[in-house]
């Protein structure tokens, strides 16, 4: 399985986007913002640390759980009159899909925002059956106008694209002609996205979460796009990944509560939507067909793994907004569906070494994301692990990598060679010059470093005796 975005080599990203000086300003932002405005919710709520460990807890209960759960909810939600299916990877997902729009003869379908969709290709498996899909988070839909662009943050779609950016996009693909106010943009495009509610045969969605007592899918929204989606056309299908589930409503409250707060530095989300089963007889609204496909895609390996606390994510994006990595290079940076600390850590153990073990170096390590995660996933340890399995038991580091660290390990493990080392440690200076580190230093100022190292300007005080 592979979650990736772009096939630019790591080094080509990096400079791809360390070049983007309005990415970098726009990203920089939406941290201070959005990190401030978090910071404000919680100091409200109190005890943020409490609220952690209880969301951490519900979340590790359910993992713990999961087959019931997963058997619970099943069951509750076709008492309801949902049609419940079981995925195991994208193309099974895929084709149940395919095979529910085939039946209901359906061209044309709008959706709602779901990471879950982006991670098994369902758009582009949809298009290969003659299905138009439409975004209809604004965010979503000016990347899918513009030509397929691919999301730069999971809560903040479009964070890397600026008015001036959108209304030439606008303009291309749709025609519009007014000008770069937000407000015009945003009324222009709901024009558009009205018609496809309206005219759409199938609705698609996401899951934030589901309730196993009762078969509820719970949704959670704050532009309105949701709820026209899940009311408008007959049928709706639910994509769900299999680990968004909660026992009750009491925990969703709970994380509910954390999500809102972490992801945008809300009380609330603006729009909360319980779905449980199709229309009933005495509804006013809502799809006479409800189809839940419930996906692994790798999910239970990772269930069974080291990092299966990596599956308590919510999919708040607060790690990426609090990220000094993700702060310069975005989300693109890292070419793959999910991106940030979260991404470092997930899509390896989700879908392998092999093709991601290069997104594990775009981390600093300092573990400023283990302190804000609402459901304390220990990130740092995760991405630190990921790192030697990389090199001590796969062995996908390069041979200039081995020959480096092999050299350091021996000279730091012994201390005379380190005594030699550091004695000749000034021929450093040359290094951004000729070594490997010019392209490195080019934007960096390395200290200097001087012929005399402090251990011998010590040994020459204490042998006159100290400083009088």
């Amino acid at each position: 399985m592979s979650i990736k975005t772009s096939n630019l080599t790591l080094k080509q990203r990096m400079d791809k986007n360390l070049a983007d000086v309005f990415m970098r300003t726009s990203i920089a932002n939406a941290q201070d913002l959005i990190n401030q405005k978090r910071n404000d919710r919680y100091t409200e709520l109190g005890d943020y640390e409490k609220w952690r460990d209880l969301a951490a807890d519900i979340r590790s209960h359910v993992l713990e759980n999961l087959d019931y759960y997963l058997d619970q909810f099943a069951s509750n939600a076709e008492k309801t009159g949902a049609i419940v299916y079981f995925a195991r990877d994208a193309t099974e997902a895929n084709d149940i899909a395919k095979r529910i729009f085939q039946r209901k003869n359906a061209k044309k379908a709008v959706k709602s925002k779901s990471m879950v969709t982006e991670e098994i290709g369902l758009n582009e498996a949809l298009e290969e059956i003659g299905v138009e899909i439409v975004e209809t988070d604004l965010g979503e839909y000016l990347l899918q106008v513009d030509e397929k662009d691919k999301p730069s943050h999971i809560v903040i779609p479009a964070l890397h694209k600026n008015r001036q950016r959108i209304r030439e996009v606008l303009a291309k693909q749709k025609g519009y002609d007014g000008d770069e106010v937000p407000e015009h943009m945003t009324k222009f495009v709901r024009g558009i996205l009205r018609q496809a509610f309206l005219s759409a045969d199938i609705a698609v969605t996401g899951c934030n979460f589901a309730v196993a007592e009762t078969g509820t899918i719970a949704l959670m929204t704050n532009e309105g796009n949701g709820r026209f989606v899940t009311t408008i056309p007959k049928t709706h299908v639910v994509f769900m990944g299999m680990e968004r589930l909660v026992p009750t409503f009491q925990e969703l409250d709970i994380l509910f509560s954390m999500l809102a707060r972490s992801g945008v530095g809300a009380r609330a989300s603006v729009y909360m939507s319980l779905i449980t089963g199709p229309r009933a007889k005495n509804d006013v609204d809502g799809p006479e067909e409800l189809h839940i496909i419930v996906i692994d895609n790798g999910r239970s390996k990772v269930l069974a793994s080291d990092f299966k606390e990596v599956l308590h994510c919510i999919r708040c994006g607060t790690c990426m907004l609090e990220c000094p990595a993700y702060r310069h290079v975005s989300g693109h940076g890292y070419g793959t569906l999910y991106p940030g600390p979260l991404g470092v850590a997930l899509v390896p153990a989700l879908a392998g070494y092999k093709e991601h073990k290069d997104i594990t170096k775009i981390c600093s390590l300092c573990g400023a994301c283990n302190d804000v995660c609402p459901v304390k996933i220990p990130l740092y340890e995760m991405i630190f692990e990921h790192r030697r399995i990389i090199a001590e038991e796969e062995k996908l580091t390069s041979w200039l990598d081995d020959v480096n660290f092999s050299a350091y390990g021996e000279v730091i493990g012994q201390p005379g060679l380190y005594r030699t080392g550091t004695k000749f440690a000034y021929l450093g200076n040359l290094a951004p010059k000729i070594g490997p580190l010019k392209e490195w230093a080019k934007t960096r100022e390395l200290p200097h470093i001087k012929k005399e190292r402090f251990r011998d300007w010590f040994a020459k005080r204490e042998k006159k005796g100290g400083d009088k």
